[in-house]
């Protein structure tokens, strides 16, 4: 089971790709559901932070592969792929 600090340092290093790379996808991350809390003193843990982190993957891999999409798409159409 990974600890807290690698989890955090997973979501760390996919935060900075996304922003890097696909800042249009930066406004998402302020309104995933998972970061809205709804107890008043949320708790931080293990498990937590990996949902965090899985709903982050999800939301990059499916913007990613809709992108992608979108491109070869764009390239059929005009005959250059």
């Amino acid at each position: 089971m990974e600890t807290e600090e690698e989890i955090n340092a997973k979501i760390m290093k996919l935060t900075m790709v996304i922003q890097e790379n696909f800042p249009e996808l930066s406004k998402y991350l302020k309104e995933m559901p998972i970061t809205i809390p709804i107890d008043s003193r949320p708790a931080v843990n293990v498990q937590n932070l990996q949902k965090y982190y899985e709903s982050l993957l999800t939301l990059f891999r499916n913007y990613v592969a809709e992108h992608q999409l979108n491109y070869v798409s764009q390239k059929t159409k005009t005959g250059n792929l």
